[in-house]
């Protein structure tokens, strides 16, 4: 069968091959392949900055997020042929730690987990692939292609859930939510604080193009400038850019005993503002908290898939701008301008 592979840590490897069916110890259940979504996460490590392969292998099969249609349930699944389901990322160390052992693997405190394209596991851009029952995920069919969604929906559906739970150490009444970047996370970071009936805002650098659109379309205000331009102390804010200068900015911009939440990965870049001491005295005074939020447990992806299942069909489907097939996988891997979610299509949904 066809997959997209790499080799972890050596650029230009990323090549379209045919390999193995997948074999029984990665799964009773076989899953014919729909699409995968791209991020970038993926573009890393074709660019040799990241990832690991499985255990005696050179060569990792790419893409954490799945879409895919059971063919055979195997003997032990509540799962039918014709299913769609997503592949849960994350599994467990082998330890496990106190957080793995009782199922909260995305807190992992030795680092000894794995994920499937990008640690230790092969993804799911292959034709087909298997997985344990308990880590697919049924999905709603009317979803269709926008299934492949789940997995994004997911990181910020937990990040809800630790602003949530981080708001609540004293008694707070959020209104104002700001979302910094309109990429796939960013869209659905302030797709579920309008779910949760807040007024929101969206922060990013076009002025024009599909997602200032589709910010309006949620009944949200976009706002194309500067955190400090946006007018306003937010009670919340949801960071999506990993840039520094707007991390540094979100921290000294956000209400008095209000929430920051950094999902967003970046590295390196100049600031300029406050120094730490000063940008430190500033969250102090003003109780607030900053919380980093990444990957997702089970009970995270049963919340994604009722965000989706409450979302507008149109609005999810204009999430997607582009589909390649495998055959053009690096295209797919360049970023285009008015790009959301581009994803590599095998089959129809």
């Amino acid at each position: 069968m066809k997959a997209i592979t790499v080799e972890p840590h050596k650029t230009a490897s990323a090549r379209l091959e045919d390999i193995p069916e997948p074999e029984l110890q990665c799964g009773s259940v076989v899953v014919e392949a729909i699409a995968v979504g791209v991020c970038g996460t993926d573009v890393e490590i074709v660019e040799g900055k990241y990832g690991w392969a499985p255990r005696s292998k050179a060569r990792l099969v790419l893409g954490h997020e799945s879409l895919g249609r059971v063919v055979d349930p195997g003997p032990r699944s509540s799962l039918r042929k014709g299913d769609l389901v997503v592949g849960i990322v994350r599994r467990p160390d082998p330890v496990p730690c106190p957080n793995c052992a009782v199922g909260e693997w995305d807190m992992c405190r030795n680092g000894q987990y794995t994920e499937r394209g990008i640690k230790e596991i092969d993804g799911f851009m292959s034709e087909r692939w298997r997985i344990e029952p308990e880590y697919a995920m049924k999905i709603d069919p009317s979803l269709g292609l926008m299934g492949v969604l789940l997995e994004p929906t997911t990181v910020v559906a937990k990040a809800w859930e630790q602003v949530r739970a981080v708001g609540q150490r004293a008694f707070w009444e959020p209104r104002t939510v700001l979302v910094t970047g309109a990429g796939p996370i960013g869209l659905l970071a302030a797709l579920v604080a309008k779910q949760h009936g807040l007024e929101v805002h969206v922060l990013a650098r076009g002025e024009s193009g599909p997602k200032p659109e589709l910010v309006r379309a949620l009944g949200a205000t976009y706002h194309a400038g500067t955190v400090e331009s946006v007018g306003f102390e937010p009670d919340v804010i949801v960071e999506c850019t990993g840039v520094g200068q707007v991390i540094r900015d979100s921290l000294t911009q956000i209400g008095a005993g209000g929430v920051v939440c950094l999902t967003g990965v970046g590295a390196g870049g100049s600031t300029i503002g406050p120094a730490a001491a000063d940008l430190a005295a500033a969250v102090v005074l003003k109780n607030n908290v900053v919380v980093g939020s990444v990957n997702a447990n089970k009970r995270h992806w049963y919340k994604a898939a009722q965000v989706l299942a409450r979302a507008d069909r149109s609005w999810l489907a204009h999430l997607i701008t582009r589909c390649e097939p495998p055959e053009e996988f690096e295209r797919a891997l360049k970023r285009q301008r008015d790009d959301i979610k581009v994803v590599i299509q095998f089959g129809e949904a």
